[in-house]
């Protein structure tokens, strides 16, 4: 387990940060110099950037008071490593163990608990961001810096420290996975449960699920457990996690294994490695079933295009990538569902109901304008549909940017994205961002967000 660094440590590297910084020549862009990413869109290659070193670990954890001073670049997977002997975890900890706090709340993270603890820049107590002038600001919920923060991907700062609310938990997780053929009674089932915090008078802590086709849905019921009422299961293993959910309708977990539960396969798209064959399985290394792992391989094919060089030789279409996650109210579930089967036509889905916090004032977060206290479903895919020549155009991932918005919704940005920049600027606030940024990026170091998320620089 990680050791918390402390406060001399992480001073020590927020100089090593501002040192590099001051080395960059005049003008240049500011970049972290960080080689990994849980990001689906190009990154410019970073021949110098920000030293990051030593701004990776927890500061200080205060169990009494159930919070935790945490550096930016520090994972999810070493945050939980260092709460949970403790008995406590980050309100939200998104899917994928390499994902960084910083990164989850200058983007946005999801993940069952969203439905009643919101997004994880929700539980931030307090910040200091590394902004493109070179200076650190501290900044708190109403400032102008913090509230523009989230969902800004790196174009207003970078996250140094934060300090989080955590959550108490015990040591097991009893799921129910509750099946649906109908939708509309899926999305009526969750909004219930949001409403009353149970499920057939049974208490609900986790709530998502898995659109595995039309007519076949499940809804998987989390309730924290002291003890386990069962075995707890292991789908580190030779077993599937989401497999299971079809398979039976009650399982239990570990609290570790069920918040990295997504993790081991990717969701599903181990499956693309021939990792969830039974005879590959028992040869690949356990280390290895990772996420970070299969995003590697997924960088490797697009380096150099092994997949496209096969699919053309075949004489197969031009396949499109898409790779997405949006949420739509709750009530227009069935509708983007039945939508999507029309036209994009990919399964399965993953389902996960959010209710955001809002503000401190209770507004909407200026960049991501969920409403404070309404029910959506976050709707993530991630595949390939076959198009033809007109791929590159990214017609179906447009497609879906149209549908999600005319059903009220919204779409997140750590993919692709091909808005033109007047609708850009009324979806994310850009006019807010540009003020906020020339406060404290006034020589315009960092790259703007519709400049990253849609021009790809």
């Amino acid at each position: 387990m990680s050791l918390p660094r402390g406060w001399t440590e992480h001073q020590h590297a927020v100089e090593r940060l501002q040192a590099s910084y001051a080395a960059l020549p005049a003008g240049a862009p500011v970049r972290l110099a960080k080689r990994t990413s849980n990001l689906f869109r190009p990154r410019a290659g970073v021949t110098a950037g920000l030293d990051v070193t030593g701004l990776d670990g927890v500061i200080e954890i205060d169990p009494v008071a159930a919070t935790a001073e945490v550096q930016g670049m520090c994972t999810y997977e070493r945050l939980v490593e260092a709460t949970l002997p403790h008995g406590l975890i980050p309100t939200v900890v998104p899917q994928l163990r390499t994902i960084t706090l910083g990164g989850a709340v200058t983007g946005l993270g999801i993940e069952s608990t969203s439905f009643r603890s919101g997004l994880p820049h929700e539980a931030v107590l307090e910040m200091d961001v590394f902004t493109g002038s070179g200076a650190v600001v501290t900044c708190k919920p109403g400032d102008a810096l913090f509230d523009a923060f989230p969902n800004s991907y790196g174009s207003l700062g970078y996250a140094v420290r934060l300090r989080i609310e955590l959550e108490r938990v015990p040591g097991y997780v009893s799921l129910r996975h509750v099946p649906f053929t109908d939708a509309a009674a899926l999305a009526e089932t969750i909004a219930e449960v949001v409403r009353t915090g149970e499920h057939e008078g049974i208490s609900v802590d986790g709530m998502d699920g898995v659109s595995f086709r039309p007519g076949e849905h499940y809804l998987t019921l989390a309730t924290w457990a002291e003890y386990p009422d069962a075995p707890p299961s292991d789908y580190t293993g030779e077993k599937v996690y989401y497999r299971s959910l079809q398979e039976r309708a009650t399982d239990v977990l570990t609290m570790n294994d069920y918040l990295w539960r997504w993790d081991t396969d990717w969701f599903w798209c181990s499956a693309a490695f021939g990792v969830q064959n039974p005879l590959v399985r028992r040869l690949w290394p356990r280390r290895w079933r990772r996420s970070d792992v299969y995003h590697k391989l997924v960088g490797l094919d697009e380096r150099y295009r092994l997949v496209e060089r096969l699919d053309a030789r075949a004489g197969r279409p031009q396949r499109e990538r898409v790779v997405q996650d949006v949420e739509v109210p709750v009530e227009r579930l069935a509708d983007f569902l039945s939508w999507f089967d029309r036209a994009v036509g990919m399964r399965p889905v993953w389902l996960c109901p959010l209710v955001a916090r809002g503000t401190s004032s209770g507004g909407r977060w200026p960049t991501y304008p969920l409403e404070p206290g309404e029910t959506y479903v976050n709707i993530g895919f991630w595949g390939t549909v076959p198009v033809g020549p007109d791929a590159p155009q990214g017609p179906t991932n447009r497609a879906i940017e149209e549908e999600v918005h005319e059903l009220g919704g919204h779409k997140s940005l750590y993919s692709e994205a091909f808005y033109d920049r007047e609708t850009f600027d009324r979806l994310y606030d850009g006019p807010g961002l540009a003020r906020v940024k020339a406060e404290h990026d006034p020589d315009d170091r960092l790259t703007s967000l519709y400049d990253k998320v849609v021009r790809q620089q």
